[in-house]
């Protein structure tokens, strides 16, 4: 079965180095890394974003934990790494880090994305995304 190394959310920078120690063994071949920055535009904003404000319900953790369980579970040979920030994130912050290790690629690459893709849409973290123009919208509420 696979298994969570590193699941934390944090108002802290997140360290892709702590990350990749936590999923490395001497088993390893491969680790893939997913990186999740704060960028100057989104879709759905009107106007140039400045930063992102992610705050989260208080059992976050304890929903992270879930959400990478349920990911890896099902899984031989993967060990998972992932980091949430919250708090206040200006453009080109880290916003989230992944990473999935396994002794073949295929199987790091596919649990890396789908322990995003959870995360993205299971984990209850609010973004607020403030614009150039002092106005906010609120996105990605799971």
């Amino acid at each position: 079965m696979g298994e969570s190394t590193l699941t934390a959310v944090s108002a802290e920078p997140l360290d892709l180095s702590t990350h990749l120690a936590a999923v490395s063994t001497a088993s390893t071949g491969a680790v893939a890394t997913f990186i999740g920055q704060v960028r100057d535009h989104s879709p759905d904003a009107t106007d140039a974003v400045v930063r992102l404000e992610y705050s989260a319900h208080p059992d976050v953790e304890r929903a992270l934990e879930e959400i990478v369980a349920d990911v890896v579970g099902p899984h031989e040979d993967v060990r998972v790494a992932v980091s949430h920030r919250v708090g206040v994130l200006d453009i080109g912050d880290v916003a989230i880090i992944a990473c999935a290790a396994s002794s073949h690629r295929d199987l790091a690459f596919t649990v890396c994305r789908e322990v995003v893709e959870a995360v993205k849409a299971r984990l209850p973290v609010w973004k607020k995304q403030v614009l150039a123009d002092g106005s906010h919208t609120w996105v990605g509420s799971a």
